[in-house]
């Protein structure tokens, strides 16, 4: 990819990112996602595990796996759509923008070249 096309596709991510950016600003995920939204909604695990076909301890198995972040996408998708709702994964900087961080590699490629030319 030509440099233009990667600031321009930089670009384009951090306009889609920013709302994932503020979600990743709140530590929400200490408990659980899956937990919560269940509870949230009053959804019996007994409802879920049928909806599932899976044993109650396996749920619970999963939203303990979860808060640990040791879950897997497709099993988290799978939870999620029982509940009627979706996942939404997204990559986003622990800082700034990736226009920020893709100036910042720049500025330190030139810099690495620079020295080796010394």
């Amino acid at each position: 990819m030509r440099k233009e096309q990667r600031v321009l596709a930089r670009m384009e991510l951090d306009r889609r990112q920013r709302w994932f950016r503020l979600a990743g600003e709140q530590n929400w995920f200490q408990r659980g996602w899956l937990k919560a939204v269940r509870e949230a909604l009053g959804i019996p695990v007994t409802e879920l595990t049928a909806k599932l076909d899976i044993h109650p301890s396996v749920f619970f198995r999963m939203e303990e796996r979860e808060a640990k972040k040791r879950v897997t996408l497709a099993s988290l998708d799978r939870m999620a759509g029982a509940m009627g709702c979706k996942v939404v994964y997204a990559i986003v900087p622990k800082q700034g923008t990736l226009a920020e961080m893709g100036f910042d590699r720049e500025w330190e490629k030139k810099r690495r070249r620079s020295k080796r030319r010394e």
